[in-house]
C-alpha cells in the first residue's frame, strides 16, 4: 500500500486559487452589469447633460470675468 504524494505547497496554491474565483464569481454576480443597462447608463447621462448644457446662460462658462490676469509688472 503506497499514499498518495502531495506537494502541499502546490495544495495550497491551489486553494486559493479556487477560493479567488469563487470570490470573483461572486463579484461578478453582484457588480456585473449587462451591456443593455450599460448602454441604457450612458443614454441616461447623455440626456442628463444635454438637459445641463442647455440650462447654461451663456456658452463660455469657462471665461470667468473675475479671474486675475498674468501680467509681468
Amino acid at each position: 500500500m503506497s499514499a498518495e504524494i502531495v506537494n502541499l505547497r502546490q495544495a495550497r496554491k491551489r486553494k486559493v486559487r479556487s477560493e479567488r474565483e469563487a470570490q470573483a464569481q461572486d463579484n461578478r454576480l453582484k457588480f456585473g452589469r449587462t451591456k443593455a443597462e450599460k448602454q441604457a447608463a450612458k443614454h441616461e447621462r447623455a440626456v442628463l447633460e444635454k438637459t445641463i448644457d442647455g440650462h447654461r446662460l451663456s456658452a463660455s462658462d469657462n471665461e470667468t470675468p473675475d479671474a486675475p490676469t498674468s501680467s509681468a509688472e
